[in-house]
């Protein structure tokens, strides 16, 4: 093996290191929350555990993704790592609640560039079929993380304690930091840059605002409160603002003619539905095991990983053969199989039995794989390299908005028909959330329609 592959294998290594501990670190916490509650004291901030990580995440992913063009990949990768090494080492030492949550906020802004900085820099140092077969393995380490957290999160907090979820990164982000920094070695002309503050500061109000009004809505707020119009009406209003701003700068931050392009708002919007379906199923199949069949909370749990093992499945599967039958024909598949798998969820009813949600979650799982390698590969070959750290950022922000935006739509669905905790109220709920669930399927099968064949264009990158 050359130098050149030994360097580009310790790189790729380095990577998915990085990009396992931030996956692993959206779901392990969930094992933890109950002895961080009575730790810490502060269970009516629990929630926000969680928020704080999502919405800095959401609001940073798309800014490193342009910094990443900017200045190099090596180098914002490198900050973010140490960004969410600090946070992680900061959230282990929480000595409250608060400290806690501010800490999240740290480590939250650090995955905001692990992900996105990782996929590019696969996009950079493969081409054709390689790229395709390594972002399938990539794509399948968020399934990976999702199946292993809880089992990490419980051994840890039953074992040792609670802090150890968060300084097991330590190690792993040293691994992922030496052979990052140590073996990749990227060729970038440096030159005086434009950056677009201004449009990083619209930006950051506006999604702000809109994740906090979607996040506390409901809950912390009433829906039609001054504060939940307050914050939607000045993520209207400051949308307006950095679209006028973006049309101007000379380097916006985001691009606006990644949106004008069919190869790349097609898999963004598809990326966007097909996470508002995971959102859905994943908060509200569990919830139905327990509530109307009346399972425990463990077997509740083990539901979902049928779907981590599919996706994953898939994902390989379709990076490995996408070049030989085309992008578009494996987003179509699995398209149809999530619109499958949302009739089969509609049909559900309080007779329904254990092996047929394992069926749902599982045909969920690997249209998800099916779209997903495809989509980041069709979006990295379909933008400009200057471009491209911004564009595979995009895509992330999608699918982190999709997730968001369900949640909120889905709860407040939820709680205008739940008002008891009875069987067939929760059911009648539920069975809402479904229809929405469909629905939502049915526009993806719409969409999925529009994207242009990528198959010669996938060829002429690959020859």
């Amino acid at each position: 093996m050359s130098q050149k592959k030994t360097n580009r294998t310790l790189v790729t290594i380095g990577l998915l290191a990085a990009l396992f501990i931030g996956a692993l670190d959206a779901t392990v916490v969930t094992t933890a929350t109950t002895s961080i509650a009575n730790e810490l004291n502060g269970l009516s901030l629990l929630s926000w555990i969680f928020s704080i990580y999502t919405l800095t995440t959401c609001v940073t992913t798309p800014i490193f993704g342009k910094l990443a063009d900017l200045y190099g990949r090596k180098s914002i990768f490198t900050i973010g790592l140490i960004l969410f090494l600090v946070g992680s080492v900061l959230c282990g030492a929480a000595q409250s609640m608060t400290e806690l949550i501010w800490f999240r906020a740290i480590q939250g802004i650090g995955a905001g560039a692990l992900t996105p900085v990782t996929f590019t820099i696969i996009g950079d140092l493969y081409t054709g079929e390689q790229r395709g077969k390594v972002q399938g393995v990539l794509s399948s380490v968020w399934s990976i993380a999702g199946l292993v957290g809880p089992f990490v999160g419980g051994y840890f907090v039953d074992s040792m304690s609670w802090r150890w979820i968060f300084y097991m990164n330590v190690p792993v982000s040293i691994l992922s930091f030496i052979l990052v920094f140590g073996f990749l070695h990227e060729r970038f002309t440096k030159e005086t840059k434009s950056v677009d503050y201004m449009g990083a500061l619209m930006f950051t109000i506006c999604i702000s605002s809109l994740l906090l009004a979607l996040l506390t809505g409901g809950e912390a707020y009433a829906w039609d409160s001054s504060m939940i119009i307050v914050l939607f009406a000045c993520a209207a209003i400051f949308l307006l603002v950095f679209l006028r701003v973006e049309a101007k700068a000379k380097e916006p931050m985001l691009p606006l003619l990644l949106f004008r392009e069919r190869k790349l708002i097609i898999p963004y919007m598809l990326g966007f539905f097909g996470f508002c379906v995971v959102a859905g199923v994943t908060i509200y199949i569990p919830l139905w095991i327990q509530n109307i069949m009346g399972y425990s909370a463990t077997k509740s749990g083990l539901m979902l990983m049928p779907m981590s093992v599919t996706w994953a499945i898939a994902s390989n599967f379709s990076g490995r053969y996408m070049f030989r039958f085309g992008a578009k024909k494996f987003m179509m598949l699995g398209t149809l199989f999530v619109a499958g798998a949302a009739l089969w969820l509609y049909t559900l009813d309080m007779s329904s039995s254990y092996l047929q949600l394992i069926g749902i979650v599982s045909i969920v799982g690997f249209g998800m794989g099916c779209i997903s390698t495809p989509a980041i590969v069709t979006i990295q070959n379909s933008a400009a390299e200057s471009m491209r750290g911004v564009a595979t950022s995009t895509n992330s922000l999608m699918g982190a908005l999709g997730q968001t935006v369900a949640v909120a739509v889905f709860g407040m669905l939820f709680n205008s028909v739940v008002s008891e905790d009875t069987p067939t109220q929760m059911a009648d709920g539920m069975h809402l959330i479904f229809i929405m669930i469909l629905a939502i399927a049915v526009v993806k099968l719409f969409v999925v329609n529009f994207l242009p064949s990528t198959r010669k264009s996938v060829e002429k990158t690959s020859s």
